[in-house]
């Protein structure tokens, strides 16, 4: 293996664990109204599951991104120009997620908490049907000229097969979300996530696989049969420990099935980056499109010897907040009032 490949391999590692840990953020994000209709108490149960993780969470995007950037820069630059639109959305989803979870709690009252709500189902809607269409379209190949330029238009980019891609993504971290509730909460919390849980794992299992065969027969090496086996025998998996109550074997079955379908996606695309619909020797390649060995060389030596710490330090931030969280626990507003008093 190269250089260029094991970075590959390496942006492949980065996106695996992003969609992973924020796959499940996301997933919280989207059924924090569903579960926690009945009352305010309910949906801080659900935003605290994720409230000491999420920011460390998104440092896998970062990274990701500076990665693909430094390692291959006419990837970075065709990705990012040619799904400009796109990703500014997803930008903006994040930023307004973030800025909903932060501050939520700062005002007690029930009407800032509520739009603070719909931030959080935006920030998080947007960027899970997001990053499946972005995908899916990465695989399948965009219209990219010899200037490295996308030429067509942005309905070329809603093919039926990246919309199966949005769709895939949205219920598959739906799911994820949904069985790392079970996980992290108690009582009648707890219960609601499991019940909604077992409702998503049919249309999980159809869009998923759906899409996952589409991918192998249409795009898929051979090799690339193996990770597509492995999401569907992780989604049946969380499926059979969910109905036994196993909840841990549940929610590592949807953490397989995340990252199996990545490794599809990045295994059906090698060894292109970003594949030409137009010509096929216009396609940026991983040998063509990266930085020069030395950036590399530099590059692989940081890694290594960085890429411990963080795993580290954050494999110790869940097992710190490991325990599961219930309504009973949750204190009482200190928020700032809305309005301040008149004199």
């Amino acid at each position: 293996m190269n250089l260029q490949e094991f970075w590959f391999v390496l942006i492949g590692v980065l996106f695996t664990g992003y969609f992973v840990l924020e796959g499940f953020d996301f997933g919280v994000g989207m059924l924090m109204h569903p579960l926690g209709r009945r009352s305010d108490t309910r949906r801080r149960v659900v935003l605290n599951t994720i409230g000491p993780v999420w920011d460390g969470n998104e440092v896998w995007l970062i990274t990701a991104g500076g990665a693909l950037f430094a390692a291959f820069p006419e990837w970075y630059a065709s990705l990012f120009s040619g799904f400009y639109f796109a990703l500014l959305l997803v930008l903006v989803a994040l930023i307004l997620r973030i800025c909903a979870i932060e501050y939520r709690g700062k005002i007690d009252d029930p009407v800032w908490r509520r739009r603070c709500d719909l931030g959080i189902a935006f920030g998080s809607w947007v960027p899970a049907l997001a990053w499946g269409w972005v995908f899916a379209n990465v695989v399948r190949g965009v219209p990219l000229d010899a200037d490295k330029q996308l030429a067509g238009s942005f309905t070329d980019l809603l093919s039926p097969y990246a919309l199966l891609g949005a769709l895939a993504t949205g219920v598959l971290f739906a799911l994820h979300g949904a069985t790392f509730l079970v996980l992290k909460t108690g009582g009648e919390v707890r219960a609601d996530a499991q019940r909604v849980a077992r409702l998503l794992l049919a249309p999980a299992a159809v869009i998923v696989g759906g899409f996952g065969l589409w991918t192998q027969l249409a795009y898929g090496a051979s090799w690339t049969w193996i990770p597509l086996g492995l999401a569907v025998l992780g989604l049946l998996g969380s499926a059979a420990a969910n109905l036994v109550q196993r909840d841990g074997i549940a929610f590592t079955g949807t953490t397989l099935a995340v990252a199996a379908a990545t490794a599809l996606l990045f295994g059906s695309l090698f060894p292109d980056v970003l594949p030409s619909t137009l010509d096929p020797a216009w396609s940026l390649t991983v040998q063509n499109a990266s930085s020069t060995p030395y950036t590399l060389k530099i590059m692989s030596w940081a890694a290594i010897a960085v890429t411990p710490v963080v795993l580290l330090y954050q494999g110790w931030t869940y097992w710190v907040f490991r325990k599961r969280i219930t309504v009973e626990q949750i204190p009482p507003h200190i928020g700032l009032p809305r309005r301040a008093p008149s004199a």
